[in-house]
């Protein structure tokens, strides 16, 4: 139930018994283990995840659309789940391969266990799972294709589901902001979350320099800190147009995280993000949000082999050489050649030397590709929020 190693194209592993859950390559290859949360089936693309907690955070981002996340740490679940810990309505990452079985919770924050949130959002589980195996296998051959599926008979299509995964077409391409975005305008409440607390409603809104941002697919901790760095926030939809957003009167503009291919997602969104850099007013963007700034601005960005996905990435400033350690999910990077003079490189990856921030010298705009609002360990990127709500003062 646990060998994920490679088998022959065509050819499937026997399916061990009491095994309810599934994950069929496009070649046929399978990967029996226990099922949990919701039954059902889905297809998309597998990642995995190196974080070792914030496994709510994660399936409820929504830059995790249309993947399945292969967690490589082995314990996930185990201090159930609640109703606070999450970055979006629902969950948004299609499912989970986790190598432990999930077990009752043991925290006493936790309102249910984490198989009955995955059920309550119709999100598939797969336990018992060799994820070093899978992690392996994106690393040398990059994301893969899947189907995964639970059913608590133990009853499976294999050919039906190794047809999903080979007539999936993938990310690129694929705009998927708009599956996600939020379709009506809303002013943001709610600021940092406090022990004992919770988030709270923030802070009175008068004299604070006012924020439009675009929610290409958002996590909810972003607002809170631009509201915690002293901003009034009110969000848009991905499709606004330039017009509609200069009716809030904005001091300033934010991009938000998302999912899919960034090029996609331009189509609409890069006219806008060009016409709020003529206002010269400060915008910030992360994420996807760092992807459009880039491509508004003449630069490209492309698929990753295996994208970056956890909470231990280290990040350098070029500015003074400092490293910040940051959390990352993104599978599309900007290119760093072809940028134009007035843009500067701010940040890479130690990883792999990739770019992960960009600031216009012309005027007061700048992204990043990490999630400084995220705080894996040290609160080591929250200078950026100071920095944006700054400029708008």
């Amino acid at each position: 139930m646990a060998d994920a190693r490679p088998v022959p194209l065509a050819t499937r592993a026997r399916q061990p018994e009491g095994a309810t859950g599934v994950v069929v390559f496009a070649d046929g290859r399978t990967v029996w283990g226990k099922g949990f949360g919701a039954e059902g089936q889905a297809v998309g693309e597998l990642c995995f995840h190196t974080a070792m907690t914030g496994y709510q955070e994660i399936m409820t981002d929504p830059s995790f659309a249309k993947q399945v996340i292969a967690f490589t740490f082995p314990h996930i679940g185990n201090v159930g789940a609640n109703d606070e810990d999450v970055e979006a309505g629902e969950a948004h990452a299609l499912g989970c391969l986790v190598r432990e079985m999930v077990t009752e919770p043991s925290n006493y924050r936790a309102s249910q266990g984490f198989a009955e949130w995955m059920a309550k959002w119709g999100r598939i589980g797969i336990a018992g799972v060799d994820t070093r195996a899978l992690t392996k296998l994106v690393r040398k051959d990059g994301p893969p294709n899947i189907a995964v599926a639970h059913h608590a008979d133990g009853q499976f299509d294999l050919e039906k589901l190794q047809a999903m995964a080979a007539q999936w077409p993938g990310l690129e391409g694929m705009d998927l902001a708009k599956d996600v975005s939020r379709l009506q305008v809303e002013r943001w409440s709610g600021g940092k979350w406090a022990w004992g607390e919770g988030h709270g409603v923030g802070a009175e809104e008068d004299g604070r320099p006012h924020v439009v941002a675009v929610d290409y697919g958002n996590k909810r901790n972003i607002f809170r800190l631009l509201v915690e760095a002293g901003a009034r926030v009110t969000v848009v939809p991905a499709t606004a147009t330039f017009d509609q957003i200069m009716a809030h009167e904005p001091d300033g503009f934010f991009l938000s995280n998302g999912p899919g291919d960034p090029a996609a997602t331009g189509e609409y969104a890069v006219p806008v993000i060009q016409q709020m850099l003529e206002t010269k007013k400060p915008l910030f963007g992360i994420c996807l949000g760092h992807q459009m700034l880039a491509l508004a601005v003449g630069g490209k960005t492309s698929k990753m082999f295996q994208g970056h996905r956890g909470a231990n990435h280290p990040v350098k400033r070029l500015a003074d050489g400092r490293v910040e350690i940051t959390s990352m999910n993104h599978g599309f990077a900007v290119e760093r050649e072809g940028m134009p003079d007035h843009v500067r490189e701010t940040h890479v990856s130690l990883f792999d030397g990739s770019n992960c921030g960009i600031e216009l010298t012309d005027r007061p705009a700048f992204s990043v590709q990490y999630h400084p609002e995220a705080s894996p360990g040290p609160q080591d990127s929250f200078y950026l929020f100071e920095k944006f709500v700054g400029a708008m003062r």
